[in-house]
């Protein structure tokens, strides 16, 4: 009886480490320090276009972030390659970098003019210490020098091949309805340079909807082969819920209140920007509205240098509707990172009967909206609080991954970028 014990109680242990063992790792975009703060990462010289570099080419993906600190400090980074899924492809640094994996951030400024002291810093890839050698999706993780186990921000980007044009369009006449609350894709993927001997098996397409990882979608198998054109078309998982316009602000001021703020006030140490309280849209009608689908732009409106020279103040934002038990409420937007954490997390206040968050964060124009998480549910929704329009305007990311056969990695092919307009 007691070997049957210690046996049973070995395989349930040996259960639960296989389960931790199988656990996948964290590897979305996110800050894990208090003191970093406005982390963006993009296509230089493209602050609009995916982080995607095309291999070979002058391409470069710049990165950049602030430290609230009064000196700087000496921070460094490696990569990591990931297979379509974002997960550690297992290669060997030499597999996948011309050079040493580890780079020194050494392009830094220090803030001018501002209540909250900053060092600013930037740095592209690739460049003379880090420099990938094949396609792919990246992780980039910034460390202290002198602690590298602690992981202070990581960031995603990706090199591609670019060697198959993918043509990409949006409709709001769907499977499901009609002109109604959704918007589905149809992708062609021309693989008449890419050498792809089984298409039904050997491409993987991933889409998104202005960047939102929550509902992003991987689809397998095309619907039809034309000539050496792949079709991806009248697929569910390419059915996306058509949601609203993003809510914008400004804060490019401290002494006057931009878009969507209600007043500016100065409680030591910061500048408090209280925004209007936003309702629920859902049973609105819909209002078209320019947005940067869920991207945020630093500025300060009496700078030629906004790098530097914007300060940071605390933002207030405010939700007037009643609690939702059991759900959650998410702010959306690159701000977040596009997270789902405490951060990003609408607390309810009983007292005010509103949800609530207050953030610091840099003056510039943002982006935001609000999704629902459901009780269970591992995303977010629009439905109940933005309501989702057909004529809204969104905009549509691709990727086109293919390992063949002997392959040890996914390579990235291609990738194509939409905005429907409905």
């Amino acid at each position: 009886m007691v070997m049957r014990y210690y046996s049973l109680l070995l395989l349930l242990l040996a259960a639960c480490v296989g389960a931790y063992a199988q656990r996948p790792a964290d590897t979305m975009t996110g800050v894990f320090s208090e003191r970093i703060k406005s982390l963006q990462v993009n296509l230089e010289g493209d602050a609009f276009a995916m982080p995607v570099a095309v291999l070979n080419t002058p391409d470069r993906i710049t990165v950049s972030f602030d430290h609230l600190a009064e000196d700087r400090e000496y921070f460094r980074y490696s990569l990591t390659h990931c297979n379509a899924s974002w997960q550690p492809s297992g290669l060997v640094e030499s597999e996948f970098l011309d050079g040493f994996n580890e780079g020194t951030i050494d392009d830094y400024d220090f803030s001018r003019g501002t209540t909250v002291h900053y060092v600013h810093y930037q740095f592209s890839i690739p460049n003379e210490q880090v420099s990938p050698t094949i396609s792919g999706n990246y992780l980039l993780q910034v460390y202290q020098e002198n602690d590298p186990d602690s992981i202070l921000l990581q960031c995603r980007f990706m090199l591609s091949e670019d060697i198959v044009p993918v043509a990409l369009s949006a409709s709001a006449q769907t499977d499901i309805d009609y002109n109604r609350s959704h918007q589905q894709l149809s992708i062609v993927v021309d693989t008449e340079r890419a050498n792809i001997e089984d298409p039904f098996n050997d491409l993987l397409v991933v889409a998104n909807q202005n960047g939102r990882l929550d509902s992003e979608v991987a689809v397998r198998q095309p619907l039809r082969m034309q000539g050496r054109k792949v079709v991806y078309e009248h697929q569910s998982p390419l059915i996306f819920e058509a949601g609203n316009e993003y809510r914008r602000f400004e804060a490019v001021s401290d002494t006057y209140p931009g878009m969507s703020v209600e007043n500016i006030e100065y409680f030591n140490p910061y500048y408090h920007y209280t925004l209007y309280t936003d309702v629920p849209r859902a049973d609105e009608t819909y209002s078209y509205d320019q947005t940067q689908h869920g991207r945020y732009f630093i500025r300060n409106y009496n700078s030629s240098e906004s790098d530097i020279e914007a300060d940071y103040g605390v933002v207030h934002f405010s939700l007037d509707m009643p609690e939702i038990p059991g759900a959650m409420i998410f702010l959306d937007g690159d701000f977040v990172q596009r997270r789902f954490d405490d951060n990003s997390r609408m607390q309810y206040n009983y007292a005010t009967g509103r949800y609530e968050r207050s953030m610091l964060l840099k003056q510039g124009a943002y982006n935001y909206r609000y999704l629902i998480v459901p009780p269970g549910a591992r995303r977010g929704y629009t439905d109940r609080i933005e309501g989702d329009k057909y004529q809204t305007v969104n905009e549509y990311n691709v990727r086109v991954y293919t390992r063949r056969r002997g392959e040890r990695y996914d390579r990235l092919i291609g990738t194509a970028s939409c905005i429907n307009n409905l």
